[in-house]
């Protein structure tokens, strides 16, 4: 019997749809979109029509859409295209602590670059206090960049309160939703933002694209010459297989956005609640906003145990992330839960499960009894 799979977060499947819908580019319609013969027309059709998918679940523009190869290339381009291109009103960028990598890393290179960068603190819940931006916000911002929904925890911040603040000072705002496109309602006007990026493969489309959405009007400095395909902004023959089942993907996730988030809610409930219920609230606890979090994640830390040891123990059954490593005597613990002050002997207990379409009850149930098996060996008070 193949491993329950419930690291959904990390990726998914490509949806059969969007597999279908890729599949005519992959043999007879090869052509380059550039080109201007009948080859070249199907070939640019496909892209257009991706773009108008990607838009309607966006709710922006269909010039709005830049496809990239996926979230770390669409945060790249916000981050350094916005912050070169305003170079010249101010220096100054504030982000989140809880960001994921694409973006942290972007900023500590920003600043070598002669940025400064301010890092928001988070509260338990891992969510940014607009309070604390309203505090640190200057004139010399020219960009804000919190994302949407964490990654590890599932906290959505309040981005619309955010964006309202960066505007008011002239700064623009990115968030980073490859975690809460699919799962949770997305919407640009709602959200308020200038710029943001997706990525495929958290779509259940294919690894290797993504996009960014760029407000009408809004400046990037380029990072990448060549020649001027999506609008100037990225250049590169694009790829349209992959572009195909990403437009596919956003189709499929706007069509069943309410039929999905029911159903990520209720397994990832079931999980939670059953765990509970057979170990006991001292020796499980939740990580993340009990109300402002993703309908598919549930990040919980089991006390006084390893992570990658419990992961050991179920991996062969159940595949789920970690939060955090221990080795030679000491805790590595993710620097989102360290944002959160999650006490140390919680957080070196931290396992991600997050849920997907094709969750049952039966895989709940069963994930249930093999993680409270092992964490009973591992908690011998339990």
């Amino acid at each position: 019997m193949k491993p329950i799979y419930l690291d959904y977060n990390a990726t998914t499947p490509i949806a059969p749809e969007a597999a279908e819908a890729m599949l005519p580019f992959l043999y007879e319609q090869f052509g380059n979109p550039s080109s201007s013969h009948p080859y070249g027309v199907a070939a640019k059709h496909a892209v257009e029509t991706a773009r108008g998918q990607v838009a309607a679940l966006l709710g922006c523009q269909y010039g709005e859409v830049v496809f990239t190869s996926g979230g770390t290339e669409s945060n790249n381009l916000a981050l350094k295209g916005a912050a070169l291109a305003r170079r010249e009103r101010g220096n100054h960028i504030i982000t989140s602590a809880i960001e994921h990598p694409a973006v942290i890393e972007v900023c500590k290179w920003l600043e070598t670059q002669g940025f400064r960068v301010t890092y928001l603190p988070v509260d338990a819940w891992g969510q940014v206090d607009p309070a604390d931006l309203e505090r640190l916000i200057t004139a010399e911002t020219i960009l804000v960049s919190v994302m949407h929904a964490n990654n590890e925890v599932g906290t959505i911040q309040p981005i619309a309160e955010l964006a309202e603040i960066a505007h008011r000072a002239g700064a623009l705002m990115h968030t980073d939703a490859a975690q809460s496109l699919g799962k949770i309602a997305v919407n640009v006007e709602v959200l308020g933002v200038d710029l943001l990026s997706i990525a495929g493969h958290k779509l259940y489309a294919p690894k290797g694209i993504g996009a960014l959405y760029v407000r009408r009007g809004t400046e990037l400095a380029l990072f990448m010459h060549g020649a001027g395909q999506e609008g100037g902004r990225r250049p590169g023959t694009e790829n349209v297989l992959e572009i195909a089942g990403l437009g596919k993907a956003c189709e499929l996730a706007r069509r069943d956005l309410e039929m999905n988030t029911a159903h990520f809610r209720a397994m990832r409930d079931r999980l939670h609640q059953a765990l509970l219920d057979a170990l006991g609230e001292e020796s499980v606890r939740l990580n993340g906003h009990a109300e402002q979090r993703l309908p598919n994640t549930l990040s919980l830390s089991f006390h006084r145990i390893e992570a990658n040891t419990l992961l050991s123990e179920i991996g062969a059954s159940v595949a789920a992330s970690a939060g955090a490593a221990c080795h030679a005597g000491k805790v590595d613990v993710s620097a989102v839960l360290q944002a959160m002050q999650v006490p140390t002997e919680w957080a070196m207990g931290t396992v991600r499960f997050s849920v997907g379409r094709g969750t049952t009850n039966d895989e709940i149930d069963r994930t249930v009894e093999i993680v409270a098996q092992a964490v009973r060996r591992l908690q011998p008070g339990i």
